[in-house]
């Protein structure tokens, strides 16, 4: 195991993905230096930003010149340079890590991308609508990860990076959309295990999610004001 060094962290409490990272790092008990960005304020189009990440998201990290970008790309990692010996986090077998590859797939092309289909029109484009059809494709994300919870966690019997980096996620978008739990019990157990797993849940995980979706409303309350002034 590589010895730990501080390594810069430039994200937002309000980013799902920066919440996972942060969440890995926890877990292994790496020590992180966040560099806050705030989005809204267009700190991830700075030039100085930009020389790190031209694709100017966050997070990203600067491990001692080593420079990550994209929170499963970082998560991933942390844990082969950082993680101990027979690290459950990210299995070696090639079958566990393919199921593990494959929520972390999920999180990124179904969970998330969904969650900024709603999200990013209010934030950077002045939006005050509520698409239902939006709203409904977020939801179905809970269908489908509560019908693929068929033991205690997304890639099988122990936590791995599929469920640190989709918590992140999901609890942000029940913050937004909170949902009916009486219909999805596999993933209301999942997220009561992972929050009393999960060190340090509410100050890295449930507080930036509840923070982001008050700002995101906030906002598309005030943008709809805007209009109507118009």
């Amino acid at each position: 195991m590589a010895t730990n060094p501080i390594i810069k962290l430039y994200t937002a409490k309000l980013s799902p993905p920066g919440r996972a990272v942060e969440l890995t790092a926890k877990l292994l008990g790496l020590s992180l230096d966040i560099v806050p960005i705030n989005l809204l304020a267009g700190d991830h189009r700075t030039d100085e930003f930009l020389r790190l990440n031209p694709q100017h998201t966050i997070p990203v990290i600067d491990d001692g010149g080593v420079i990550v970008r994209d929170s499963h790309a970082i998560i991933i990692y942390l844990v082969q340079k950082y993680g101990k010996d027979g690290q459950t986090l990210y299995p070696e077998d090639p079958i566990a890590r393919a199921k593990v590859n494959a929520g972390l797939h999920f999180d990124s092309g179904v969970l998330f991308s969904r969650l900024r289909f709603y999200f990013e029109p209010i934030l950077y484009e002045g939006s005050a609508e509520v698409l239902q059809d939006k709203i409904d494709y977020m939801k179905k994300g809970y269908e489908l990860l509560n019908d693929a919870l068929v033991e205690d966690y997304i890639a099988g019997s122990s936590l791995t990076l599929a469920d640190v980096s989709c918590i992140a996620t999901i609890a942000t978008m029940e913050e937004f959309f909170p949902m009916d739990r009486s219909r999805y019990p596999a993933l209301v157990a999942w997220i009561e295990r992972l929050s009393r797993t999960l060190p340090d849940y509410d100050q890295l995980n449930q507080e930036g999610a509840v923070e982001f979706a008050e700002i995101c409303e906030s906002m598309r309350l005030k943008n709809g004001a805007s209009v109507a002034a118009k």
